[in-house]
């Protein structure tokens, strides 16, 4: 008999995924004749503008992309980046030193503690939070310490709530907002705070910042380097996902200090090239072309919010209204708020209709689902009506 297969310890905690076990749930209701009401994953169902499509159309035939692109081949989307943050946020951005092209965010947060961490060492994540930024410091061997967000406290962390001897050992300090999937927004002000207290303990401030365009209100949410000018700790992360709906062609890049650019660079360099030169042009055009489709995306998904919060408001189900993003994120009734995983599973067993169980983002989650506003205002309400029905 041969020996058995040894798999490292670090896989341990990525073995539990409660996305994995609605997407066999999902798959079932489908297998038994169910018509699947999607909302439990928040990707957009919205296409990108035509000019980008037709700057990544026209760069197919054009031999010179056909390569593997390398990190210098990639500096005019880098120039792109930085003007970009400069026009937004009035931030002075170096397009050689500052500035790094990922192949989507997700890539970037989760290697980044590979670059920050030892094992051991901790890092201060959102509880809840987005799944793969805990992904990424379980394969750095690290140690995750959960920053609780409470109602209460408009789900922003309390920092001084963090032990000392936590703080001994951490080394990085996650935040995202606007928020998955509380949808939460943090003003200036906290970032101040959040840049102070990590100056002061010798952390790294990550910012995943995916959602920076889909805020409902006037203002624009804050970037983390309106708060750390001088980039002295900070490194944020834009995803084209969100803004102009480029999810499945995998384009983000980092902005932050110069050595965290550097590190990550040479993680980055050790596992993958660089994205399709093709889709970096495609980049460039959303960038540098007109805004009209990112302030479309808004208005459509603001229809969204106030068609779903008036159908779930008619069945008796009192939701706050979101300042940005493209999720509710929902508080369960009573009887179901110790198990969100079999309310949603029960949920598009009997109707269909799927939602994100709050558990799934953390333990702070439980007794929350979210719903992703990725579906016409009329699916959303008979979406509802099939979630009245499954209440009763």
């Amino acid at each position: 008999m041969g020996s058995t297969i040894q798999f490292a310890d670090r896989l341990a905690p990525l073995q539990t995924n409660v996305f994995a076990d609605m997407d066999m749930a999902k798959a079932k209701a489908k297998a038994n004749g169910k018509s699947i009401i999607d909302l439990s994953l928040g990707s957009s169902d919205l296409s990108p503008p035509p000019h980008v499509l037709d700057a990544i159309a026209a760069a197919l035939p054009d031999t010179t992309t056909h390569g593997y692109p390398l990190f210098h081949s990639t500096r005019s989307f880098r120039v792109a980046a930085a003007q970009a943050y400069t026009r937004k946020y009035g931030i002075s951005v170096d397009p050689d030193t500052e500035v790094l092209q990922l192949i989507g965010s997700q890539e970037g947060t989760a290697h980044l503690p590979l670059a920050i961490l030892n094992p051991g060492d901790v890092a201060l994540l959102q509880d809840p939070g987005y799944p793969s930024h805990a992904g990424g410091v379980h394969l750095a061997s690290g140690e995750v310490y959960p920053m609780a967000l409470r109602a209460e406290n408009s789900f922003l962390p309390v920092f001084s709530d963090i032990p000392d001897t936590v703080l001994d050992r951490a080394r990085l300090m996650v935040l995202s907002y606007p928020h998955n999937p509380t949808t939460a927004t943090a003003p200036l002000a906290f970032f101040e705070e959040a840049v102070d207290f990590c100056q002061r303990h010798g952390l790294v401030l990550a910012h995943d910042f995916p959602y920076s365009d889909l805020v409902f209100s006037d203002g624009a949410a804050p970037s983390i380097f309106q708060a750390d000018r001088k980039k002295r700790c900070a490194i944020e992360f834009f995803s084209f996902s969100k803004s102009y709906h480029m999810g499945g062609f995998r384009i983000a890049y980092a902005i932050g200090n110069a050595e965290l650019i550097r590190a990550l660079r040479q993680v980055k360099a050790s596992v993958d090239f660089n994205q399709y030169p093709g889709i970096l042009r495609g980049a460039i055009a959303a960038l540098n072309g007109p805004q009209d489709s990112v302030t479309a995306m808004i208005s459509t998904f603001r229809e969204r919010r106030d068609a779903t919060l008036w159908a779930l408001e008619k069945i008796g189900w009192h939701v706050p209204n979101p300042a940005a993003t493209m999720y509710l994120w929902v508080r369960l009734p009573g009887q179901w708020q110790q198990d969100s995983v079999s309310f949603c599973t029960h949920l598009v067993e009997k109707t269909g209709v799927a939602l994100a169980p709050g558990q799934g983002f953390g333990s702070m989650g439980e007794g929350y689902v979210r719903f992703a506003l990725v579906h016409a205002p009329g699916t959303l309400t008979t979406a509802i009506g099939q979630i009245e029905q499954f209440l009763a």
